[in-house]
């Protein structure tokens, strides 16, 4: 790419190029949501080997995570509503406050609204959709203000914890002092930032209940923990979670028993064969593009039958897969076809509202 030498420019020219530049960069902007919202639409992503539009944009087209949220979102807008492309192209509106405005667009209202919005900034476009879609007021509250933070760890007293512990995990009913009932205090977001190699920092906020948890589980580590050391105490509830989620997803034990009496449904696939699966798939959808690009998804995973039940297909350890739920469906339709399975999801959601 050549970087164009604009010094020797005069004034004018370099104000006259730098709205030429502008007006390519929004025709090109018009043009990138056209091609990201068929993409999108025919979900070409799936066959490309990515589990959800996002994570194509984020990873196959380099996007930053703002930047593939706000032109997937006004993308998928503008083919419902093309004036939207038309506002990009005249400098009417930008992606920032498109992002705001496309939530509220209706048949009826979308035209009035870019209308009304042209050329106004965020926070007046903030409050142009007060007037259209007034809210209700604030409920009044107060709330407490946390007292300031100490170096060291909070440690509960024996005794407190021991009465709070009793009040909540065994219900006995315990008298409070009168106090007055606060509405529920914003939390502010987790966040986890890495501060060296292989080190993280992780800040979040919790309530009552979690702290005195927290100070039981300190107490029933005893020595086997430092004073302190919240990392060490987040890190064995880690474990704990996830062996019991693995438990949940894929029946995962350290001793596994025999089935005594098989399953008379054909979907029906074996706690042993599952957790053979998870681990040769190690917890990550199975699908690899053309390309050799495999799906990095690991949330949302389905154990998927490679010749489906339909046709034979039986529930063995060659014969099943993880994959994500995109792809799972995705070979569904190249399998019977996409006109077929549409159908049938049709059907399954009809029958799920008692339709």
């Amino acid at each position: 790419m050549q970087i164009p030498r604009v010094s020797s420019l005069s004034d004018a020219a370099l104000v006259t190029g730098l709205d030429e530049v502008l007006r390519r960069d929004r025709a090109t902007t018009v043009e990138l949501l056209v091609y990201l919202g068929e993409v999108d639409a025919r979900k070409l992503y799936l066959p490309a080997g990515y589990s959800s539009m996002y994570s194509y944009c984020i990873r196959r087209l380099k996007m930053s995570q703002q930047t593939s949220y706000k032109r997937i979102r006004v993308a998928r807008s503008a083919r419902e509503f093309p004036a939207i492309l038309r506002a990009i192209a005249a400098g009417d509106l930008h992606l920032s406050a498109l992002v705001m405005l496309v939530p509220h667009f209706t048949p009826e209202n979308a035209t009035q609204l870019l209308q009304a919005a042209a050329s106004k900034t965020e926070s007046e476009i903030e409050k142009l959709l007060a007037e259209y879609f007034p809210r209700p007021d604030l409920a009044a509250r107060i709330d407490p203000i946390a007292t300031p933070q100490v170096e060291k760890t909070e440690q509960i007293p024996e005794m407190e914890l021991s009465a709070r512990i009793v009040e909540k995990f065994i219900d006995t009913p315990v008298a409070t002092s009168e106090r007055p009932i606060l509405a529920p205090v914003p939390v502010p977001p987790s966040r986890v930032s890495a501060l060296a190699p292989q080190r993280f920092g992780i800040q979040f906020t919790f309530g009552e209940a979690a702290h005195d948890k927290l100070g039981y589980a300190q107490q029933l580590l005893g020595h086997q923990v430092p004073p302190g050391d919240l990392a060490g105490i987040f890190e064995r509830a880690l474990d704990a979670l996830i062996a019991q989620l693995e438990h949940r997803k894929f029946a995962a034990t350290d001793r596994p028993r025999q089935r005594c009496h098989p399953s008379n449904n054909a979907r029906h696939i074996p706690s042993a064969v599952k957790r053979v699966v998870w681990a040769r798939d190690r917890g990550r959808c199975t699908f690899v593009s053309e390309s050799g690009q495999r799906c990095e998804a690991r949330t949302g995973l389905e154990f998927d039958h490679i010749e489906p039940v339909a046709r034979g297909g039986r529930a063995t350890v060659e014969n099943v897969r993880l994959r994500c739920r995109g792809h799972n469906q995705f070979e569904a339709d190249r399998t019977f076809g996409a006109e077929f399975m549409n159908g049938k999801r049709a059907s399954g959601r009809r029958t799920a509202s008692g339709v």
